[in-house]
């Protein structure tokens, strides 16, 4: 018996550590529970899977910490390996779900708090495999380039004599090699360069499963087994079938040495990403310059940029101007132009001008380090329509043993000659393809979602790129999103017996120290006039409506009409004015005085209209999306920004709160939404939406929120996202009818007898070149703009 202590996040009432509490206790092997609502720990004892218990505790509607690991898996052939290898990490205690990405070679496995990854490692070594964990290190290192060719060209040279008196009888030249010869030469590609078929055969039938490798090993074998018989017996007068078995193992390792090539294509996005981080800084320290290994660089340490050298860490530029590169971070072509106060990414490289930068950000917490993380993440998970893959590799090997045998029984009953059954049922086991299943969707998800990394396109996961592709409404937020989100004051309006700068002073001060770009608008205007913001006190934000507070004792409210409304102003006096600049698509805020609800001023913003954000609609509408315009701002703004955009439906002056809402509208209507947006306000809609998309430029609510986040602001991107998951989608259904049709066409040929060893095993070893490399053609995907 053994006892666990557990942290639980989310109780917030004896109630609910009661309801855990009694959770727990129901559960099998459990013999007694406790929970402690101050410590937030469940003290669990008895026999129950730690897992389990875990699993229990969040589907209560709690939390608990776990931990993910990914573990480098060796050995794996095919997609029998990988689901194998996934089923036993899962049965692993404290394991919750694994993941087996047979692309990467990788393992992911979320576990509960104190599982023993020893335990991880020892579960996989049973089920016939190899896995190590990655080093602790900030940098991981790039995937290994294929092993030497040299094993493939031996043995396609000594097969090469085998097969040759075949190929010359095509032009009536007829002659045979000695048996003993041909024995000499099949003999060490069979046992020699073909062991690793006969390793990890022996190593699946020992965990009582089965895998591309025992298929190769048992059909030539059995070409093997059969010459050598023929040859004994017979002499050289007997039809000997070395070259069947030597050139299915050849032209197998000759595909695999292919396919190994193309899988090291698909991870360059992240081999590309991982070549950005530099491996030391230049950090000044009292006026002096020393190079620094870039794990010494701390948060606030001033680094020196050279021109030409790369941000070595995140940082805000203090001294300098000069202009960046930061193309593979963003797919931004140009440069950018950077002065003090600007933010730096590390990775980026500095075009001209010496540049003294304050560290923000170092290690795992860069945003090159994020972006990293993100692909990898992506690459790992596997796409829904992986479900049916996997339940096919289940059963696929012993299936195929099955269709083998019945092959060769009944040949042998009905044409009584041993060799033709031998041969076809050969035929049928060197055909059977279950690598290209395996490869089929994780080699397309790699290279699409890392050909859009590239593009500056960040797709979070593989349900987020399936979702994608079915897009049918794309829903904007405005500001920040299809404008600039820099908005300046166009005009102030006062009441008749109220001075503009009076009206000014009191928004500046109801707005000081606020950082939303309306009040960053007026604090510039006041000033670039000069007019002193008035003290104010008490302000409280109200969400979706504007500010209130206290200036000289009295309280005074700054927002749009609906918090005038609300609050009883009069109007009236204001509105013709109000209601020309709405029309001519400015947002507009009221200044009011609470104690007689009257109209002080009205305070006019512009916000430009992002140059491309007209090409973006366009481009959606091309593509057969529809496109809806969803803001908090008043009605007149919103519709004069979508006429001049083409955006047809609009919803204006929605609440925070209430654009979930509209999203869940819009999808109980049948449609795939896709919420594009950038701020703190937008999180419930990126998160209600099918797919949410957020702008980086925006906040990290929004984008931990969202299932691809743009690098760049630039709302082209929402095409172009969509764009790259419809073609990956695309590439993931061609791979897995490839992948289907090598096997559904051609083990009935095989067992027909209309295909023999050597075609059956080169149709086998370039299935899963051709996945891969059909994968691969997403590498040459680009943005239309760049296209």
């Amino acid at each position: 018996m053994t006892t666990h202590a557990i942290a639980i996040e989310g109780m917030t009432c004896a109630s609910c550590s009661a309801r855990v509490e009694k959770i727990l206790k129901q559960l099998p092997g459990v013999t007694d529970a406790t929970v402690n609502l101050a410590t937030e720990t469940a003290t669990v004892s008895g026999d129950a899977d730690l897992g389990a218990v875990t699993l229990a505790i969040e589907k209560a509607g709690f939390s608990v910490p776990t931990e993910t690991s990914t573990l480098a898996i060796g050995g794996m052939t095919c997609a029998s390996c990988s689901a194998r290898v996934e089923k036993a990490l899962a049965k692993v205690p404290g394991v919750l779900d694994a993941s087996v990405n047979l692309a990467t070679e990788q393992a992911t496995v979320r576990r509960a708090r104190g599982t023993s990854s020893a335990a991880l490692l020892a579960a996989v070594e049973r089920a016939g495999y190899t896995a190590t964990l990655p080093l602790p290190d900030v940098q991981a290192a790039p995937a290994a380039a294929p092993r030497d060719g040299w094993p493939v060209a031996l043995a396609m040279a000594l097969s090469l004599p085998l097969i040759a008196p075949m190929l010359a009888s095509v032009f009536g030249v007829h002659a045979m090699l000695p048996g003993w010869l041909q024995w000499l030469l099949a003999t060490p590609v069979q046992f020699w360069l073909g062991a690793r078929f006969y390793r990890a055969g022996w190593k699946a039938l020992m965990a009582g499963s089965g895998n591309m490798d025992l298929l190769v090993a048992v059909g030539t074998s059995a070409a093997y087994g059969l010459s050598v018989y023929l040859l004994l017996t017979q002499g050289d007068a007997a039809h000997l079938y070395f070259e069947a078995s030597a050139v299915v193992i050849s032209l197998v390792l000759l595909g695999k040495w292919l396919e190994a090539r193309a899988k090291r294509q698909t991870t360059a996005a992240i081999r590309a990403l991982q070549a950005l981080r530099p491996t030391t800084a230049r950090v000044r320290h009292d006026g002096v310059d020393r190079d620094l290994p870039i794990e010494a660089v701390r948060v606030g340490d001033v680094v020196v940029i050279r021109p030409g050298e790369r941000v070595p860490v995140d940082a805000q530029i203090v001294e300098g101007t000069s202009q960046v590169d930061e193309s593979l971070l963003t797919g931004e072509a140009l440069p950018v132009d950077k002065q003090p106060g600007d933010t730096l990414t590390g990775g980026a490289i500095n075009a001209h001008g010496v540049l003294l930068a304050r560290t923000t950000a170092v290690g795992t917490e860069t945003v090159l380090a994020r972006i990293i993380r993100l692909v990898e993440d992506a690459q790992a998970k596997k796409a829904p329509i992986q479900r049916l893959v996997d339940k096919v590799s289940a059963v696929f090997v012993p299936v195929v043993m099955g269709i083998a045998l019945l092959t060769f029984i009944a040949w042998w009953a009905v044409g009584g000659n041993v060799e033709t059954a031998i041969l076809n049922a050969v035929a049928v086991l060197v055909i059977a393809c279950p690598c290209a299943l395996g490869l089929a969707t994780p080699t397309a998800i790699m290279a699409g979602t890392g050909v859009a990394a590239r593009h500056g396109i960040l797709i979070q996961d593989a349900d987020a790129l399936e979702r994608a592709h079915r897009i049918t409404t794309v829903v904007f937020d405005k500001t920040g999103t299809l404008t600039d989100g820099r908005p300046q004051l166009a005009a102030c309006v006062a009441a008749d017996d109220t001075h503009p700068d009076t009206v000014l002073a009191h928004a500046a001060g109801l707005q000081g120290g606020s950082e939303h770009p309306l009040a960053r608008a007026v604090l510039a205007e006041a000033a670039k006039r000069g007019v002193a913001p008035m003290a104010a006190r008490a302000q409280q934000a109200l969400p979706g409506r504007g500010i209130a507070g206290e200036i000289d004792g009295e309280t005074y409210w700054l927002g749009n009409r609906r918090l005038m409304t609300e609050n009883g102003v009069e109007l009236a006096a204001l509105d013709a004015t109000a209601a020309e600049f709405e029309a001519a698509g400015r947002s507009v805020a009221w200044l009011a005085r609470a104690r007689d609800r009257r109209a002080l001023g009205v305070l006019a913003f512009g916000d430009a209209v992002k140059p491309t954000a007209a090409r973006a609609v366009a481009r959606l509408n091309a593509l057969g999306v529809k496109t809806v315009l969803l803001t908090g701002d008043n009605r007149g703004a919103a519709e004069a920004a979508a006429r001049a955009l083409g955006i047809a439906e609009v919803y204006a002056e929605v609440l925070p709160g209430d654009k979930a809402a509209q999203v869940d509208a819009l999808k109980a209507g049948g449609q795939t939404v896709a919420m594009v947006g950038d701020g703190v306000n937008d999180a419930p809609a990126l998160a209600a939406a099918d797919v949410g998309i957020a702008m980086a430029t925006g906040s990290d609510v929004a984008m931990h929120t969202a299932g691809i986040t743009l690098m760049r602001g630039d709302p082209a991107l929402v095409a172009d996202a969509i764009d790259i998951s419809r073609r990956s989608y695309a590439k993931i259904r061609q791979n897995l009818f490839w992948a289907f049709a090598y096997n559904v066409v051609g083990i009935p040929l095989a067992a027909l007898g209309f295909l023999n060893p050597v075609i059956a095993g080169a149709a086998m070893a370039f299935s899963s070149v051709s996945v891969v490399s059909n994968a691969l053609l997403l590498k040459r995907w680009k943005p239309q703009e760049d296209a």
